[in-house]
């Protein structure tokens, strides 16, 4: 597996985002290893959100651009999640227009996919907050 150094969101916390375990120009698989801190009730069942996260940090990563930000998506949650399942996610960027990008992200479990989206990313000439 290839991987080229990350140079966005540098201070993200991969325990609740993923570890990228490849990462070529335009493309990331981000591994995330779900825990009950991430269960939203007594079943296990893992929030949204850990997953939603996981497939951001991919796409974010994919682009891999220091001024890189999320500007829509458009996602589908499709099986639940339970604690203490390793979760891959798959991110290659389809679109480049100007500052505009375009990831789809697939994520899966044992194969299966259980989430996908599409995610509306921009280059900017400057840090966001700057």
């Amino acid at each position: 597996m290839e991987m080229q150094d990350i140079n966005t969101h540098e201070k993200i916390n991969q325990s609740l985002c993923g570890k990228p375990v490849e990462l070529t120009p335009g493309h990331s698989i981000v591994e995330l290893e779900t825990t009950p801190d991430m269960e939203a009730d007594g079943s296990g069942l893992v929030h949204g959100g850990f997953i939603f996260g996981l497939a951001d940090y991919a796409a974010m990563i994919a682009i891999n651009h220091p001024f890189v930000v999320l500007g829509a998506s458009t996602v589908k949650f499709l099986k639940p999640i339970k604690s203490g399942a390793k979760v891959v996610a798959e991110a290659n960027a389809d679109t480049l227009e100007g500052k505009k990008r375009v990831v789809s992200v697939i994520v899966k479990l044992d194969d299966s996919p259980v989430f996908e989206g599409e995610f509306t990313c921009f280059v900017l000439d400057k840090h966001v907050l700057g």
